[in-house]
């Protein structure tokens, strides 16, 4: 293999959702840079087009905006129609798009919040995988790579419908990557803990001192979650599928 050919994009064709920000942005510029046209889809219209104007702007590949709120079971087939529709195909899918509410207690969660985590960080993905995936394999191919966390293994009570959600998404990328096959290549992405906006709730100090155990020892910036999406969206990781990659500084590694 020469590397810098196998793992281009060239040709291709990703829509990522949560893609306006935090790691979601990092993979779509990931994409644009390896030679991808774009679909930036997230709730925000605006801020997916400043996104998709960066895009252009630095890597001069074509990008969309696309408002789409992956939690609406019935909206999501249009957004494979409008990216159809703009680009004539569709390579790859990120299901990024996800969210963990803050919570006083377990006995505090209400139906709604649950509902609303399951909405967007589990239906939404098996959903948009499941009409995205069958137009892949009805097609040229392709690849789904599902955005997951460590707390699907590592839960901790601040975040148990979330990780519950997680463990969800794992389950469902090997039922889909049985399904798709061999045409479509679907995994997962277990990602750690990242700097992202999201972190700026974090409590630092105790944080700090959960990361002590951690193998690197801190948390990762954004941008080091591109080599592993790119493996997964190119040719380079042609011979995987049903995988759940961790990206979590070693924490799985520890007890």
């Amino acid at each position: 293999m020469t590397p810098q050919r196998d793992f281009s994009l060239e040709g291709k064709v990703a829509l990522v959702t949560g893609g306006s920000r935090g790691l979601g942005r990092e993979i779509v510029l990931g994409f644009a840079h390896a030679g991808a046209d774009v679909v930036i889809a997230s709730r925000n219209l605006d801020s997916c087009e400043k996104i998709a104007a960066e895009v252009r702007e630095r890597t001069g590949r074509r990008a969309l905006a696309l408002q789409c709120h992956v939690g609406d079971w019935d909206s999501l087939p249009g957004a494979l129609a409008k990216t159809l529709d703009e680009f004539g195909r569709l390579d790859i899918l990120v299901n990024n798009a996800g969210l963990s509410p803050l919570y006083d207690s377990l006995e505090s969660v209400t139906e709604a919040l649950f509902d609303k985590v399951i909405d967007v960080n589990l239906k939404g993905a098996f959903r948009l995988s499941a009409i995205v995936g069958a137009h892949m394999r009805d097609g040229d191919g392709g690849s789904i790579i599902n955005v997951s966390s460590v707390a699907a293994e590592r839960p901790t009570p601040v975040e148990l419908p979330y990780a519950a959600a997680k463990a969800g998404l794992n389950i469902i990328t090997k039922g889909f990557a049985q399904a798709y096959g061999p045409k479509v290549r679907v995994n997962a992405i277990m990602a750690g803990p990242f700097l992202t906006d999201v972190s700026r709730h974090w409590n630092m100090e105790k944080a700090a001192k959960n990361l002590e155990r951690y193998p690197l020892r801190r948390a990762g910036s954004p941008e080091e979650i591109v080599g592993a999406a790119l493996f997964l969206a190119s040719p380079m990781s042609s011979y995987t599928t049903g995988t759940i990659l961790a990206v979590d500084g070693g924490r799985t590694s520890i007890g």
